[in-house]
């Protein structure tokens, strides 16, 4: 280890440790407020912008829904649908069907897929669903739902894109994600400082949202849900919640230190795991009164179809879900390619099919059964006061009264699935700024994990809402890059369906059955 990596280690380690001191030496809570309010008026000045809005029939609707939503539809139509006739093909791809080993690339397909969904599937899905409906009634399952679709589309043609330009280094690892496809991209097209602008702005962005929403977020979050369970129990997660962050840092910091590899092999485990506890327990009680599933759909389909309901659907899943992170399949924004650009494959639209599949997971499937499970109990009719997670328990408690202790596995599963894979995003887009380097690398490392226990501490609010705007602020530049790039994801999508027509690309079934 050289010198200069040796002090970087030990200076950021000597931080780490006298800064935590001097919050319980001065008081957490004054901690907070102090830092919440030295940033303050940044944030808030940044928030802002991000979130500029326009007035609808006394609404607020921010910019950046409709630049998100543009670039879904645009992709939809410019695709010719591919959300729906690349579907089959979609799980054909997952299951191995065009895999070879031999391909550059660090994971397999599905080992991709689990990754970038573990960073999205989470608490969006469990307590974003609860607030659509607070505001929009069952209708807003519908709004949601068209959201998800759409969005398959648009993390298709980036997907693509991350695979095509990625950087395959001599190690065998693999970087990739919008910072490339906009520098290299548009190099190509003869415009390579404006692609260099807009690839540092979204590393910037993407740093920022990995240690606040991706990190700091997440960890709150379970930290609270373990004290809502143990409540008059034991004050083991009021008084020592850093010692809760402590050990999930822990953790993190013996996946991540493995890179995308380790990182992969973590999520292909525990996604499906997640997926298969919470999905379960939801169809449990759906089974349970199945009686009542045909009225909570009829519900659902009425609400959408008046207009105060379909509005208030839409202001529930696209503004509040989008600050809170009910957008949570992040279709547009960025994220996802930086995963899927390390999949084992020479034809960059065999993932980019895949990962269509992402948004119909996340969104489709677990959250209307979220939605199925918050109508079908009445929770949300009951004027009890409660939204978010809070609401999404008190329904599955209202039939399982232990129900709260599951949900706080679950949301542990989740914020560590999603802080791994955050940290990958976070440290691609670092050492893209500062150069990929191990001391880069470690660097980066250490302050996420470090984050991960101030984090469990700390409620900055200040922070977070700061990490909102810089994720969806990764939506502006990737956007852009999506619409110039979008001829070369045609090509990608039309070279690769021709080879499998013209039988230059064989499903590895066909080889077994020769």
């Amino acid at each position: 280890m050289s010198l200069k990596l040796k002090n970087i280690i030990i200076s950021t380690l000597l931080f780490f440790t006298i800064l935590p001191a001097s919050t319980f030496a001065f008081g957490i809570e004054e901690f907070d407020k102090s830092i919440n309010e030295f940033i303050k008026p940044f944030t808030s000045l940044y928030s802002n912008i991000v979130f500029t809005a326009i007035p609808i029939n006394g609404q607020q609707l921010p910019l950046i829904v409709l630049w998100l939503a543009a670039g879904s539809l645009f992709c939809t139509f410019y695709f010719k649908f591919i959300n729906i006739r690349g579907f089959k093909t979609a799980l054909k791809i997952v299951r191995g069907d065009y895999s070879d080993k031999k391909n550059a690339g660090e994971v397999t397909h599905f080992q991709a897929l689990s990754a970038a969904l573990s960073g999205t599937v989470g608490l969006g899905n469990i307590g974003g669903v609860a607030v659509a409906i607070t505001l929009g009634g069952p209708g807003a399952t519908v709004w949601m739902i068209l959201v998800g679709l759409f969005g398959m589309s648009a993390k298709f043609a980036e997907c693509t894109l991350g695979v095509k330009y990625r950087v395959v280094h001599d190690d065998g690892t693999v970087s990739g994600g919008p910072m490339y496809y906009l520098s290299r991209g548009f190099a190509e097209k003869g415009m390579p400082k404006l692609g260099m602008s807009l690839a540092v702005l979204f590393s910037f962005c993407c740093v920022f949202a990995s240690f606040g929403g991706g990190n700091i977020f997440q960890i709150s979050q379970a930290v609270e849900q373990f004290q809502i369970v143990t409540a008059g129990q034991t004050d083991f997660f009021f008084n020592y919640r850093w010692m809760f962050g402590l050990g999930i840092a822990i953790l993190v910091g013996l996946v991540i230190i493995g890179g995308i590899r380790s990182i992969a092999n973590v999520t292909s485990k525990l996604v499906p795991l997640m997926c298969i506890l919470y999905i379960t327990t939801a169809l449990t009680i759906l089974f349970g009164l199945y009686d009542r599933v045909p009225a909570a759909f009829m519900a659902i389909l009425n609400g959408a179809l008046t207009p105060e309901a379909g509005y208030g659907g839409l202001i529930g899943v696209m503004i509040q879900g989008m600050r809170r992170a009910t957008f949570s399949n992040e279709a547009g924004i960025g994220s996802a390619p930086i995963a899927h650009a390390a999949v084992k494959t020479n034809e960059p639209a065999t993932e980019g099919l895949v990962s269509l599949l992402e948004p119909f997971i996340d969104t489709v499937v677990i959250c209307t059964i979220t939605a199925l499970v918050i109508v079908v109990t009445g929770v949300y009719q009951e004027g009890t006061g409660l939204s978010g997670v809070k609401l999404t328990s008190e329904a599955f408690a209202s039939i399982y009264a232990w129900f709260p202790y599951l949900l706080a596995i679950a949301v542990m599963l989740f914020a560590f699935s999603t802080m791994i894979t955050w940290s990958y995003y976070g440290i691609k887009s670092w050492t893209f700024l500062f150069g990929k380097s191990k001391s880069m690398e470690i660097t980066y490392k250490l302050l996420f994990c470090s984050a991960t226990v101030f984090g469990s501490t700390m409620s900055l609010t200040e922070v977070v809402n700061f990490s909102d705007a810089a994720n969806f602020s990764m939506a502006i530049p990737n956007l852009v890059g999506v619409f110039i790039l979008a001829p070369v994801v045609g090509q990608c999508l039309a070279s690769f369906m021709e080879k499998i027509k013209t039988g230059e690309i064989k499903s590895n079934r066909e080889k077994e059955s020769f």
